[in-house]
C-alpha cells in the first residue's frame, strides 16, 4: 500500500441493528486500514451516507425502520435512475450469465411473463391432488378477490410501503399456485423481485387484466 492509501484509509459504512453483531463487525473491520462509520437504523445510515463518501457498504438484511435491500436501493440511487427512464440497474460485479440474461428479457419485452398461459389447469389439479370442483370454486372466490388485491399491491407501490407490497404479493402468489393462475404467478414474482422496474408493473397489471377479462 502507498503512503496516499496509508494517510486516506477507504470508508465503509456497516449498518447493523444488534450492538453485539455491531461491536463484532466494527472490531473485526478495524483491523483494516479503513475508517468504519456505524449506523443502527436506515435513517442513521442516510445521515452518514449524505455527509460522507463510502468504498463499500455492509448492510444487515433488517433494520428497525426499513429493510437492508431498501437501504441499498436508496444508496445507489437506483429510485433516480429508474424513475429518469432506466428499466432496470445491474450492479457491479456481476456475472456474465446475469449480464446475457437481463439483456434478453430486455430485448424480448413483456415476453417472459406473457409465454406462460393465464390458466394451467394440470397445475392447478395438481395443487389440489386432482379435484376439479375444488379448482372450480376456488377459482370463483380468487377472482371475487383480485380486484382487491390489485388494489392493495397498487397502493403499497405507491406509497412505496416494502411491508405491505411484499405481504401482498407473498398471498397473491400463493394464490396463483392453487388456482394455476400461471402467467399472473410469474409476474408477480418479477414484481417482487423488482418493484421499481417499470416493465415488472406492466406485466403485473396485464396479467390481471388478461384475467379479469377472460
Amino acid at each position: 500500500m502507498n503512503t496516499q492509501q496509508q494517510a486516506n484509509p477507504p470508508r465503509l459504512l456497516l449498518v447493523e441493528d444488534d450492538a453485539t453483531s455491531q461491536a463484532f463487525f466494527h472490531t473485526t473491520l478495524m483491523a483494516l486500514p479503513a475508517t468504519v462509520d456505524t449506523a443502527a437504523s436506515l435513517a442513521d445510515a442516510r445521515q452518514l451516507a449524505q455527509a460522507n463518501h463510502h468504498a463499500l457498504w455492509l448492510v444487515d438484511a433488517n433494520l428497525p425502520d426499513g429493510t437492508g435491500p431498501e437501504l441499498l436501493r436508496y444508496l445507489r440511487t437506483r429510485q433516480a435512475l429508474l424513475q429518469a427512464g432506466f428499466d432496470r440497474v445491474l450492479l457491479k460485479p456481476l456475472a456474465g450469465s446475469e449480464l446475457l440474461a437481463s439483456v434478453r428479457e430486455a430485448l424480448a419485452g413483456a415476453a417472459p411473463a406473457a409465454e406462460a398461459p393465464d390458466w394451467d389447469e394440470s397445475a392447478a389439479l395438481q395443487a389440489l391432488n386432482g379435484q376439479g370442483a375444488h379448482v372450480i370454486a376456488l377459482r370463483e372466490l380468487f377472482m371475487t378477490e383480485l380486484p382487491g388485491a390489485r388494489a392493495a399491491v397498487s397502493s403499497a407501490l405507491q406509497q412505496h410501503d416494502t411491508g405491505a407490497l411484499r405481504a401482498q404479493l407473498h398471498r397473491l402468489q400463493a394464490s396463483c399456485g392453487f388456482v394455476g393462475a400461471s402467467r399472473l404467478g410469474s409476474a408477480v414474482r418479477q414484481l417482487h423481485q423488482a418493484p421499481d422496474s417499470d416493465m415488472a408493473r406492466r406485466q403485473f397489471d396485464a396479467a390481471v387484466n388478461a384475467l379479469l377479462h377472460h
